[in-house]
């Protein structure tokens, strides 16, 4: 914080050559604005955003171009926050990785793609306009009390959301059932403003961290549910991904999720470019179901809601409709447009049979026999 962007980004780059390959570097920062009895007088101090720092660190890379870091866990610090009551002090893990060749449609990370395409902060609360404050995600409120009451929650219980957006339903979990959740995102916006959120909740059981999910480490059997919405369809190897979620649950842990799926191949052309262009990667319910089952899952349930995600679309469409000029006066017209057309292409793709809606749950067995 006593660095201006150039020296920061120039630190950084010698940080990076020093570390051999798959090397961390951990860092806390005072970030926001001046927390602290002291300032200094000299080298004016720069109170970043986790944000800017993200974007900042994720950009720099090796001399050789080949090289560069990505986030592995961000989050705000929690003994200042329960001594202090100070949420502004935020530490990282960040990992020395290669660069791929073609970075993911022109950002270095997919983490940049996300804050600067879907997830834009405007992007996000134009979102949230439609599925309800608090939630991105399909049916809002309505979807999250449905399925959470799937879990059987009891006081106490220690619940991981990956993918948690904006964090209504980590408040809902922790307020009805006094469980502890850790919300974790990818997207930076997503997190920024779940944390903001948090002040206003006041919710002590909710954390929330910026955290790649593939490369997260926690010891084995932390948490009693690992929850998920509409988030796994970015992610490549969700074999691999599934096999973490079991270590991280206790035996007899529960994991619920929804995601995208799709219909059997071949697919329309529409819904070809539609799957490339957000980067998506897709299964059939039936393939989804598989994938769980194979990493030693049992009482799988692999069910296709896309009747339901149809049912919810419509309803959101039609509300989105009544409030139009609400709408506008809080984006434009072309945000309108946006969202009017985005959910009507939706329901045409689930009309083709090619976009599919799932719900997954699963429980790890209370013994495992090797």
């Amino acid at each position: 914080m006593y660095l201006n962007d150039t020296e920061l980004m120039a630190l950084t780059k010698k940080m990076l050559g020093w570390l051999k390959p798959g090397g961390y570097i951990f860092y806390r920062e005072s970030c926001f604005f001046q927390s602290g009895d002291c300032e200094r007088t000299f080298n004016p101090t720069v109170y970043r955003t986790p944000a800017q720092y993200n974007y900042l660190l994720t950009s720099v890379a090796s001399q050789s171009g080949d090289d560069g870091f990505e986030i592995v866990m961000s989050k705000s610090v929690q003994t200042y926050i329960k001594i202090k009551k100070n949420q502004n002090q935020v530490c990282w893990l960040l990992q020395k990785v290669p660069r791929a060749a073609d970075g993911h449609q022109g950002y270095v990370t997919f983490q940049q793609f996300l804050d600067n395409q879907q997830y834009s902060r405007k992007g996000i609360l134009r979102y949230e306009k439609i599925f309800g404050d608090g939630f991105v995600s399909t049916g809002g409120l309505e979807t999250t009390k449905e399925f959470i009451s799937m879990l059987n929650l009891v006081p106490g219980q220690r619940v991981i959301d990956v993918g948690c957006g904006i964090g209504g339903g980590d408040f809902y979990m922790a307020k009805t059932y006094g469980v502890e959740v850790l919300g974790m995102d990818l997207s930076s916006n997503m997190v920024e403003i779940a944390m903001e959120r948090a002040v206003k909740e006041k919710t002590p059981l909710v954390q929330f961290e910026i955290g790649d999910a593939t490369r997260r480490v926690f010891p084995e059997a932390s948490f009693d549910v690992v929850y998920s919405r509409d988030t796994i369809l970015h992610i490549n190897d969700k074999g691999a991904l599934f096999r973490r979620f079991f270590s991280w649950l206790k035996p007899g842990g529960k994991l619920l999720i929804t995601d995208y799926c799709c219909g059997e191949k071949p697919w329309s052309p529409v819904f070809q470019e539609y799957v490339k262009q957000r980067g998506y990667i897709l299964y059939t319910p039936e393939e989804y179901g598989q994938f769980l089952e194979k990493v030693g899952f049992v009482n799988v349930q692999a069910q296709d809601r896309t009747e339901q995600f149809v049912q919810v679309l419509n309803k959101e469409v039609t509300r989105t409709q009544e409030i139009k000029q609400e709408f506008i006066e809080s984006f434009s017209e072309e945000d309108y447009n946006y969202i009017i057309d985005g959910w009507k292409e939706k329901l045409h793709r689930c009309s083709l049979g090619d976009q599919r809606w799932g719900l997954f749950y699963a429980e790890k067995p209370l013994e495992i026999i090797s």
